[in-house]
């Protein structure tokens, strides 16, 4: 008995704190509950209150930095941008801040027509009030899916099918979202591996050269990669490195 009045003292203060707290404002969630939704918000979904869509929405915005970051051209732009670093021997210069900031502005880039598509599709119906969120949001996967669909290796693609047990489909835009994401998520690794295999080659030759020319002289007192950074970074500059590097990355998602 004394062990439970301290428990029921505690739930009846913090009831009446509850109450005193919320009791001023329950009129106002009230009327706001039972005020009708205006069409041109994103907050219709089939058979849904106003609390569940919002969480909904607050969900798909959490879930924004990795849809970034495994279903745009984000992945195989900041692999190639790390290999290049490494290539030059400089350790943290440009710094990771501005490797992420360059190959963001240049997803944005990639992506706006997709961006475009998915407004036409899905955003100007839900803001007209002709579809619901949940519709808003199938639609925009289409474009995202055909998207991906374009950069995704069909070995890539028959490995998931493979994995999640589902039938092999005649074409691949029956493929789901499911099969399709990671698909292309590999596709994108694999690719961008593959640039910066080609573009670590040139960096170790010259690596190699400096090497062996110090080493024929005698000049242990001076590490091998103190003159060749220099000499990487020279050539980098005089060939205009940046400019050939992003062409040809963009050129790769034509």
């Amino acid at each position: 008995m004394s062990r439970g009045l301290p428990t029921a003292c505690a739930r009846l203060a913090r009831a009446i704190g509850a109450a005193l707290l919320f009791g001023p404002l329950a009129p106002t969630l009230s009327a706001r509950s039972h005020a009708p939704v205006s069409p041109g918000l994103p907050l219709n979904l089939p058979g849904g209150s106003v609390p569940w869509n919002i969480v909904v929405l607050l969900t798909l915005l959490t879930m924004l930095p990795a849809i970034v970051l495994s279903m745009t051209p984000f992945v195989r732009l900041l692999v190639v941008f790390h290999f290049l670093r490494q290539a030059l021997g400089t350790q943290t210069t440009p710094s990771n801040q501005t490797l992420i900031g360059l190959a963001l502005i240049l997803t944005f880039f990639l992506m706006q027509p997709v961006g475009a598509a998915i407004y036409a599709d899905a955003v100007v119906p839900l803001q007209a009030g002709r579809i619901s969120a949940w519709d808003a949001l199938l639609l925009a996967g289409k474009p995202m899916q055909r998207f991906m669909l374009k950069y995704t290796r069909e070995k890539d693609l028959g490995l998931f099918v493979e994995l999640a047990h589902a039938p092999r489909p005649a074409r691949p835009e029956e493929l789901s979202l499911r099969i399709v994401a990671p698909a292309y998520l590999l596709s994108e690794l694999q690719a961008g591996f593959k640039i910066g295999a080609a573009l670590f080659l040139p960096f170790l030759v010259i690596d190699l050269v400096t090497a062996a020319i110090t080493t024929s002289v005698g000049m242990l007192q001076l590490p091998p990669v103190v003159i060749s950074t220099p000499l990487k970074i020279l050539l980098f500059v005089v060939v205009d490195g940046w400019n050939l590097l992003i062409g040809s990355l963009m050129r790769s998602f034509a």
